[in-house]
This record gives structure tokens, C-alpha cells and sequence, in this order.
């Protein structure tokens, strides 16, 4: 425990868990704002600016080593102006500062460690730096004084190479204007040859270790699949989903994928589990599944959805919460590892034996001695081998999961960090929704609902603005384009999961507030931070798909559905020449471009406009909507009527029930096929 009555510093009136964990170190910590920036420029002082986030392992090393020392401490006093930030409260900062350090150092990570002239501008920077020089690295000790040092002796050097980082840093953060391209399939075939030359064919997944989810790039594979019945991007897409779900990255007891794999085959993870990663799995699995009907890949989109409610949803208020820590105790990885023994004291030695065989657990270990339960072969295969039916496989295995799951209930947990942030709840409901519409589980819809109306209320200003944060009671920092455009796009999914009209409407009125706040007035795109943010030293119109795809991308797939549900030109004219922005992003960069790569196979496809007329919860309707989402149909909006009066949206106007019965129009630019009220009818009409 942290000495409370020793130290404590500015950090203590934060509400980030992040934040407040270095709330007793004795470093004179600030938070990012007026009263850190006035006092380095009236001082003349260097800023030390260390920016991570409160799920990272890396971060909480440094603290022990370097933040809670008491001499670092105080050389990190004396010399600098110290500024911590939590990167996903400030994802634009984040942003700016780890684009430096990149260009500086060629590498970047977190913790992020940046020194700032009093205006804001690196001139020096790295990661994670240990107390003592080891691992290759110098001790931050040294590093701090030989940058205060230079700051103070060479200090004409240090202002010229922070303005040439600067300038640098500005030149990234223009798009170069793609001058008359047009988008064409060309990009999603080129994009498609650079996916596969990057293919791990044994493996599954992308280039080799660190490996990380493509949580883009399959769903545009499986478009490139659906658009070219190209049948090797389907196939790079189920190698890849298959492995990680088998792997150690997956959570095979409680569900939920970890952060990443730091080896090829996906067995050692980071054990972190953020929102984002869980949130756009969920969507890659059930698109799969529509895809192949193979019910393994609907299994772990839901398992993954029930760890969600389970572990990061405040079931009371609403709200998906951000991400679960990799440590407890103090130990990377200490709460999901195993060892025979304890498996076996567990579920008896008879059924051990089977487990441990099925799920990799060893005396010698997979993992520093211990055990990451991984999935060797599929139950039909496994039981096979073993000569044993695979159902009574199925019932031992899913007992002993049951009772294993139990009796890591009773460990010490991983830290939580709580807070509540607009963007990533916006690709939750999205992911909720989409679990709603296969599943029909009401307790998904009602999460989604919850969370959107605690968006609505709690993280929202009286002029009608987005909130970034909420924890503890206080919700606070302005939102950036990310959090409009991905909750914009969670209500889409809402509404075509619910079919409640104020959903839209929601969406509707907040796109007309991220144009307006983000818009670039001058020329096309839009902007990661808005109007009401203070100037930072560059204004990024980055659309970077990275682990989270960019704002930009969001507010191209939100326009451009929206655009198709109210009939709007103007929404549909702002999407395409934001896309054509990044015409040589996508081009030379199709790794780092998977959702705009997406939104470019849903605007080359002919989106299906579909209209229901027909009772909610009537049998003949739900079987339409069965129909209609069992299938993979990823270019397409949904809209329903219970009556038709009263229909203010352009696509059901007009649209009538025949014969009394549950009715479906497919429409193409608003050109609609005869009415049908036959199932298999619209099914073909689909195809």
C-alpha cells in the first residue's frame, strides 16, 4: 500500500483510476492544464510529460522503480515541471506526443516519456526508462540529467530541434490532397494482395510476433470475400479467428480476448482486456459466423459479450467500463494461470486428466512454469483421438470450465479501471446490438439502451455537446470526433436493433454537431479534436485504423448510413470526400486502413435499403428479421413500421403490409423490388 499521510499531490482530485494511482508518489505531479503550463513558462522550465494508462504492465514497473522513489522523485522535481496524463482520457495528446517520440526514437509504446519546451514542443523523448542503466537502456536518472543539462547549455539547440520535430509533426498531421483519384476496386484488391503477403498461413493473423487482433482488417476481408468471391480472404479470415479463439489470447474460462499475443501462435498474451478489442471482436466473430454459419464463431462472440455484462458493465446506471489490469498481486498474468495439481484438486483426477490434456496444462508449463489454457484440437477431433463421444467430452469439459471458473472467482482480481469513456461505449453498443439481432437476447438489448441513455444524460453538456469521461460521479473533458462518430454509429445499430425511432433521431442531431465542431471549414475531412478544445501545437486529421479505428473513419461509416436512412445528400457528399482524403492512406497503407477500407466496400457495393412493415414480436415479422441477420449482408440499413402512419423516415414511406401480413421491401437507391411476404422469397431478394 502507498504511505497516504507521506505524499500526495494534484493527482488526488482526478477522477481517472490511472491518475489516481500516482496520486501518493512522491513526485509533485500535475494534471494537464492551466496551472502546469503557466508554471513552466513563468519559470522557464522544461516539462517532463509521461503519458500511459492504468491496464498497462509497463507503467506500473515504472512506478515502483522510478515514481515512488523517493531520490528520482526528487530529481524529477528539481529539474522539470512533471505532467501526468491517462491516454485514454486524452487520446489527443497521446496522439501528438507518441508521433514525436516515434520520430525521435523510431519505436514508441507505453509508459510514453516526453520532455517539452515550456511551449509545448519535444525535444527528447522514449518509453519506459529503469532506475539503473540495464536492458540496454540508460537510468531515467541519467537521461533527466542530461536533459536538463542540454536544456540549460545548449538551450538555442534544443528550441531549433523541437521546432524541427514540430514541423515534422505538423507535416504528418497534413493529408495530401489525393488531386482527382476516384475510388475504385482497385484499392480493395490492391489492399487485399497487401494483406495477403503479410499472411501467416500456419498460424493465422498478420507479420510475426508481437501479434496483434485484426480487428479491421478481417471484416474487410470478409467484404473483399463477399464482393469478389475471392475464397482466400475467407479462408485468411477463419485460420486467423480460429487460432486466436483457441489460443491463450482467448480467455478460455471466463470469456473476453486478452490485448495481444507477444509470440507468433497466440498462446502468451498481454493479459490486459480493453473495451475496444472485445467490442470489435464481438462484430468480427458474428460476421463470421453469418459468413459460414459455423456455430463456434457465434459461441464466442456471445461468451465474449457475457464477459462484458459480467465484468465491465455498471448493470445499475449503464455504462461499459474500460479495461481490466494484466497484473493482481503485483504479477503479469497471476490470476489466469493454472497447474496440474490445482486442476486436478479441483475437478477430480479422473476428469483432470482429460482437461489438462484438452486445454495444454503440463507440469513443465507453457508459461514461466505455470500454465495458459489453450485449445490444442477442436472437441470432434480431440474425442476422436480419444475414442470417446463428443458430447460427454463436451459436458466434462464444460463442467470442469464451470467449476475452474469458480475457483478463480475466489483470487485476488486484476484491477479495473472503471471509467466510462463515450467512444468506446459507442463500439460496445455496436457490438451489443449486433448480439441482440443473432441472438435475441433481451439482456444485450437492454445494456445497449442503458448505456446509450447514460450517454445521453450523464455525458452530456445543456448546449447538446459530448463529454469525453465519466467516473465517480463526474463526468468532465470535452469529447473528440472519435466519441461522436463512434457513439453515432452505436446508435445506427441501436435503432436497426430496437427499431425505436429516437434513436435515429439522436444520431441525426449529433452528426449535425460533429460536422459543425469538426468539419474542416476550409477544406474536406474532419478534424480529432473540435471547437471547444484548447490549440495544441499541431491539429491532426489523422484517420489511422490502429487498434481502434480512427474518428475520421467512424464519422465516414456513420454518414454514410445515415445518409441512405434520411435521404441526406449532404451526409452522403461529407462521408465521400472525407474517404477520398485518405485515397493514398489506402493505398499504400492497407494495414493501417481496415475501417476506411470497409466504408470504401460500402460505398462501391449498392447498399440494400430494406423496409418491414409488420408488428414488433409478431412471429411472421421476427422470422424476416431471423432471416434477415442470419445472414451475412454486411452493405445494407434496416428499417421497420409497426404502421404506416406516422412514418416520418423517407425509406418506410409510402411501404404498406400486403394482405395483412408482415411485409419486406428490398430497395437499392431507393428503388425498391416488389413487396414480398415470403420468407425464403426475401432471402433470395438478399442474395
Amino acid at each position: 500500500m502507498h504511505d497516504t499521510s507521506k505524499h500526495t499531490n494534484r493527482l488526488i482530485h482526478e477522477t481517472s483510476p490511472y491518475l489516481l494511482q500516482h496520486a501518493h508518489n512522491p513526485v509533485d505531479w500535475y494534471p494537464w492544464g492551466e496551472e502546469a503550463l503557466t508554471r513552466a513558462k513563468q519559470e522557464q522550465k522544461p516539462i517532463l510529460l509521461s503519458i500511459g494508462y492504468s491496464a498497462c504492465h509497463w507503467c506500473h514497473v515504472m512506478e515502483r522503480e522510478s515514481f515512488e522513489n523517493e531520490e528520482i522523485a526528487a530529481v524529477m522535481n528539481e529539474l522539470f515541471i512533471n505532467i501526468k496524463v491517462d491516454r485514454e482520457e486524452r487520446p489527443d495528446l497521446d496522439e501528438i506526443y507518441m508521433n514525436a517520440v516515434q520520430i525521435m526514437t523510431r519505436q514508441g509504446g507505453w509508459p510514453m516519456t516526453v520532455f517539452l519546451t515550456p511551449d509545448l514542443k519535444p525535444f527528447y523523448g522514449g518509453t519506459y526508462y529503469p532506475p539503473t542503466d540495464r536492458y540496454g537502456r540508460p537510468g531515467f536518472p541519467k537521461v533527466m540529467s542530461a536533459v536538463s543539462e542540454a536544456f540549460s547549455d545548449q538551450n538555442t539547440q534544443v528550441l531549433q530541434q523541437a521546432e524541427q520535430i514540430t514541423a515534422h509533426l505538423t507535416q504528418m498531421s497534413n493529408v495530401v490532397d489525393p488531386h482527382h483519384q476516384e475510388l475504385t476496386e482497385e484499392l480493395m484488391t490492391n489492399a487485399f494482395q497487401n494483406y495477403r503477403s503479410q499472411f501467416d498461413s500456419h498460424h493465422g493473423g498478420f507479420g510475426n510476433a508481437p501479434k496483434f487482433p485484426p480487428s479491421m482488417g478481417l471484416p474487410f476481408l470478409l467484404r473483399y470475400w463477399h464482393h469478389s468471391g475471392n475464397a482466400n480472404a475467407l479462408e485468411m479470415v477463419e485460420l486467423t479467428l480460429e487460432k486466436m479463439a483457441r489460443g491463450g489470447m482467448y480467455d478460455q474460462l471466463g470469456g473476453g480476448f486478452h490485448r495481444y499475443s507477444t509470440d507468433a501462435h497466440w498462446l502468451v498474451p498481454h493479459f490486459e482486456k480493453m473495451l475496444y478489442d472485445n467490442a470489435q471482436l464481438v462484430v468480427a466473430y458474428f460476421e463470421a459466423y453469418q459468413a459460414t454459419q459455423k456455430p463456434f464463431y457465434r459461441d464466442i462472440a456471445t461468451e465474449t459479450l457475457d464477459y462484458v455484462l459480467r465484468e465491465m458493465y455498471d448493470a445499475e446506471n449503464g455504462g461499459f467500463y474500460s479495461t481490466q489490469d494484466a497484473d493482481s498481486e503485483g504479477v503479469e498474468g497471476k490470476f489466469f494461470v493454472w497447474e496440474p495439481n490445482d486442476v486436478e484438486d479441483i475437478i477430480g483426477e479422473e476428469n483432470a486428466e482429460i482437461f489438462c490434456e484438452y486445454y495444454d496444462i503440463t507440469p513443465q508449463g507453457n508459461f514461466e512454469g505455470e500454465n495458459i489454457l489453450q485449445v490444442q484440437a477442436p472437441p470432434d477431433i480431440f474425442a476422436r483421438k480419444l475414442r470417446m463421444d463428443v458430447s460427454e467430452l463436451e459436458t466434462l469439459l464444460a463442467d470442469g470450465k464451470q467449476k475452474l471458473f469458480e475457483a478463480r472467482e475466489k483470487r485476488i482480481k486484476p484491477g479495473l479501471d472503471d471509467k466510462i469513456l463515450t467512444s468506446w461505449n459507442g463500439i460496445m453498443i455496436r457490438g451489443m446490438a449486433m448480439g441482440y439481432q443473432l441472438t435475441g437476447k433481451s439482456e444485450y438489448l437492454e445494456a445497449c439502451e442503458k448505456s446509450a441513455e447514460f450517454v445521453l444524460t450523464v455525458l452530456s453538456q445543456d448546449n447538446g455537446l459530448l463529454l469525453r469521461t465519466h467516473r465517480d460521479g463526474k463526468s468532465h473533458l470535452n469529447a473528440y470526433l472519435e466519441d461522436y462518430s463512434y457513439f453515432i454509429a452505436g446508435l445506427i445499430a441501436l435503432y436497426e436493433a430496437s427499431f425505436e425511432p429516437r434513436w435515429l433521431t439522436e444520431a441525426e442531431r449529433l452528426a449535425h454537431i460533429m460536422i459543425d465542431q469538426f468539419g474542416d471549414d476550409a477544406g474536406d475531412g474532419f478534424f480529432f479534436t473540435g471547437k471547444a478544445h484548447e490549440t495544441l501545437i499541431v491539429q491532426s486529421k489523422s484517420a489511422y485504423d490502429g487498434a481502434t479505428p480512427s474518428g475520421a473513419s467512424m464519422a465516414i461509416h456513420s454518414l454514410l448510413r445515415l445518409a441512405k436512412h434520411l435521404d441526406n445528400p449532404e451526409f452522403h457528399d461529407k462521408a465521400v470526400e472525407t474517404l477520398l482524403l485518405y485515397f493514398h492512406q489506402m493505398e499504400r497503407m492497407p494495414s493501417g486502413s481496415g475501417q476506411l477500407l470497409c466504408e470504401l466496400a460500402f460505398l462501391l457495393s449498392t447498399p440494400k435499403e430494406i423496409a418491414i412493415v409488420g408488428e414488433k414480436g409478431d412471429a411472421k415479422t421476427e422470422a424476416m428479421l431471423t432471416a434477415l441477420h442470419g445472414t451475412y449482408q454486411p452493405n445494407k440499413i434496416v428499417a421497420l413500421s409497426e404502421s404506416a402512419d406516422g412514418q416520418t423516415l423517407p425509406l418506410l414511406a409510402g411501404k404498406t403490409q400486403v394482405d395483412n401480413t408482415a411485409t419486406v421491401y428490398v430497395c437499392e437507391n431507393y428503388v425498391c423490388q416488389a413487396p414480398t411476404t415470403n420468407v425464403e422469397a426475401f432471402v433470395e431478394l438478399l442474395q
